[in-house]
């Protein structure tokens, strides 16, 4: 199983992207964070989540460990595939997740792509006793809400999901907000970051 390459960007999707290593082109699905960080012509490494099956060899590949870790975990969950867990991934950061998930937040999971009541309910159940690695290994930089901070990032968060920006995108744009800004203030903070990068 491939769980590892490294090499250089040749073609560049929404969803996914070739990577030339050696000579030799390998089509990969990534995430939308991972997508941000990539160009044509520019070295690159990912690590590698390989799915077979009868008709078809499938790779996932993602530059951030946690990110990672938690599709593999998710890909345990029953009724989650590879796509609905790459889905997920691109719209919730691992951290932003081990959140919900220490929380029991159902309303957090449903309004994520493909995520049903039921779904989510699973999603809950079978990673209640798994999710304390990812907020352990999570990078010391991602955005992580205190409990009287959490209302203000959620309507800051829906806010700018409507105004069209990612999960990922929005978690970035917090990194610098002081832990008891109000919604407008984490608004105008990540509205600030996410312009400089326009």
């Amino acid at each position: 199983m491939i769980g590892y390459l490294s090499g250089k960007i040749k073609f560049l999707s929404e969803s996914d992207c070739i990577l030339d290593v050696n000579g030799v082109g390998y089509k990969i699905s990534i995430d939308a964070a991972t997508r941000q960080d990539l160009k044509i012509g520019e070295s690159a490494e990912f690590f590698i989540h390989t799915a077979v099956r009868e008709d078809a060899i499938n790779l996932f590949g993602f530059k951030n460990q946690s990110t990672f870790e938690l599709f593999e975990k998710l890909l345990t969950v029953n009724g989650v595939g590879a796509k609905s867990a790459l889905g997920i991934v691109s719209k919730i950061s691992a951290a932003d997740f081990s959140i919900a998930v220490s929380r029991q937040d159902l309303n957090a999971l449903t309004k994520l792509p493909g995520v049903g009541k039921k779904s989510a309910q699973r999603i809950l159940l079978e990673l209640k006793d798994k999710i304390k690695p990812f907020a352990e290994n999570s990078d010391a930089g991602e955005f992580q809400p205190s409990e009287n901070f959490s209302s203000a990032f959620d309507e800051a968060t829906e806010a700018l999901s409507a105004l069209g920006y990612t999960q990922a995108e929005i978690s970035a744009a917090f990194k610098k907000a002081p832990k008891n800004s109000t919604t407008e203030q984490l608004v105008k903070i990540a509205l600030k970051e996410l312009n400089r990068f326009a």
